[in-house]
């Protein structure tokens, strides 16, 4: 056989081959950092739970999502153990490094202009739909208006003679 027949296969089983061992580095070092958590340390657990460690097991660890509220997880869905500082940023709402600057309820600040700062002439558009009483009080129908016969080619006030 050619070695360029086997190129193809060779390279497809060098690939597989670091494919799963740069996986079970990210295993190993998963577990490692499983092993490294401590009561009182933060975690976020894979479904999103953030909560504090209270007691770890061989298997389990004990979390306390809110006080007074206990939780028994398997180690493995711990999805990361998370420095004090980041915990209580992300808990608590701590941040340091943050302006104390008030954000608007409404969207007022993206206009860039508030209330009192418009012109009183502004006229705001209707875009209703305007009801048959709303024409009649305006003038009555369109093709009177207009000065054109109804179509049945009678005036308003005459009625069909049989």
């Amino acid at each position: 056989m050619d070695i360029l027949t086997l190129l193809p296969f060779i390279v497809l089983i060098g690939a597989m081959f670091l494919m799963t061992r740069s996986a079970k580095k990210k295993q190993q070092a998963a577990a490692s950092m499983r092993d490294q958590m401590q009561p009182g340390t933060g975690v976020r657990t894979i479904g999103g739970l953030y909560a504090t460690v209270k007691e770890v097991t061989d298997d389990t660890v004990l979390l306390e999502a809110a006080p007074g509220v206990h939780l028994v997880f398997a180690k493995n869905a711990i999805g990361a153990v998370l420095s004090d500082e980041e915990y209580n940023r992300i808990v608590h709402g701590d941040d340091p490094s943050a302006d104390t600057e008030a954000v608007p309820d409404d969207a007022s600040s993206l206009t860039g202009a508030d209330d009192a700062d418009q012109p009183a002439d502004d006229a705001k558009l209707d875009l209703g739909k305007k009801t048959e009483k709303a024409d009649k009080a305006e003038g009555g129908d369109e093709a009177e208006k207009d000065g054109v016969e109804p179509k049945d080619g009678k005036a308003d006030g005459e009625a069909d003679a049989k």
